[in-house]
C-alpha cells in the first residue's frame, strides 16, 4: 500500500503482483466510490499482471484537493502516478466514470496506455438522458446533496443486484464529499469538454487509437460504440446486468478480459 503526493493531491493505491508479470494493469473505479471495488479482482489479476489500484482525488483516501475534481483532472493525476511508477504503457481498466478517465488518459497521452477497458462507461448518453443533467449538478450543488447522489445512483441496480454491492455503494455515496461528487458529475456531462454526451463521445473515440474491450448492459449503447473502437476491439453487452457488472459477475468479467488480453497479444 502506498500514498504519492502529487503537485496538488495525495493519492492512495495499491500495486500487486508478481517479479515478472504479464502486464501492468490500471483499475480505475467509478463516480463516489473507490479502489475497494476491485476487490474481486485485484487478487486473481495479480497471479500474472502487476495491478494498481488507485483512489481518484477526492474519494476514498485520497485527499480532497482545492483544485476540481474532474475526470480530466484525474487523467492528469493518473499519468503523473504511472510515471513515478515506472509501469510504461499500460492496459487501463475504468468503470463508469472511471470509463471516462481511462479514455481522457489513453487519448491524451498514448504513450501510457496500449489497451483500454470500460466497464459500463460514463459517456454515449443521449439527448433525452442528458438534458435533466444541469439539474442534477444544481441540485447537487443544493441543500441535500447525498439524497441527489443516491436519486442518480439508483438505476444501478437491478431486482437480481446482490444486496451486497446496493449497501456498499449507498454508504459510499453518503461517506461521499459533496463538493467532489458535484464537480465530477458536472465534469462528466455538463462542463465544457465534458465527453459524456453523445456527439462528444463520439469525438473522444475518433481520438483514441488503442485497441479497446468494453462491456456495456445497455445494447442500446453497446450498438452505437461498437462501429466506433478501432481493430482488435470487442464490445460485451450483458442485457439485464445493472451498472456495476464486474461486481456482480467477477468470474464472467475476469474471463472476458483474460480472453482478450491473450488474443491482443496474440495480433500483436
Amino acid at each position: 500500500m502506498a500514498f504519492t503526493d502529487l503537485t496538488d493531491v495525495r493519492l492512495f493505491h495499491t500495486d500487486d503482483g508478481p517479479a515478472a508479470p504479464a502486464r501492468t494493469l490500471l483499475l480505475v473505479h467509478g463516480w463516489g466510490s473507490d479502489s475497494h471495488e476491485w476487490v474481486q479482482h485485484i487478487r486473481p489479476l495479480a497471479r500474472r499482471h502487476r495491478v494498481l489500484a488507485p483512489d481518484l482525488r477526492g474519494h476514498g483516501a485520497s485527499s480532497v484537493p482545492d483544485t476540481p475534481c474532474t475526470p480530466r483532472a484525474m487523467a492528469a493525476d493518473l499519468a503523473a502516478l504511472l510515471g513515478r511508477a515506472g509501469t510504461g504503457p499500460v492496459t487501463a481498466v475504468g468503470h463508469s466514470m472511471g470509463g471516462q478517465v481511462v479514455g481522457l488518459l489513453a487519448a491524451d497521452r498514448p504513450d501510457l496506455v496500449d489497451r483500454v477497458v470500460t466497464v459500463d462507461p460514463g459517456y454515449g448518453f443521449d439527448p433525452a438522458e442528458t438534458d435533466p443533467l444541469p439539474a442534477a449538478v444544481r441540485a447537487l450543488h443544493g441543500p441535500d446533496p447525498v439524497g441527489t447522489a443516491l436519486a442518480l445512483d439508483s438505476w444501478s441496480t437491478t431486482p437480481a443486484t446482490p444486496d451486497w454491492i446496493r449497501t456498499w455503494h449507498e454508504r459510499r455515496l453518503r461517506a461521499a464529499r459533496p463538493r467532489v461528487l458535484a464537480e465530477a458529475f458536472a465534469g462528466m456531462f455538463t462542463d465544457p469538454g465534458a465527453i459524456g454526451p453523445r456527439p462528444a463521445a463520439r469525438e473522444h473515440l475518433a481520438g483514441r487509437a488503442q485497441p479497446a474491450l468494453s462491456f456495456w448492459h445497455h445494447p442500446g449503447r453497446a450498438a452505437w460504440e461498437r462501429p466506433l473502437l478501432p481493430p482488435g476491439s470487442r464490445v460485451v453487452c450483458w442485457e439485464g446486468a445493472g451498472h456495476r457488472l464486474h461486481e456482480e459477475r467477477p468470474a464472467d468479467f475476469l474471463r472476458e478480459l483474460e480472453d482478450w488480453l491473450a488474443g491482443t497479444d496474440h495480433e500483436r
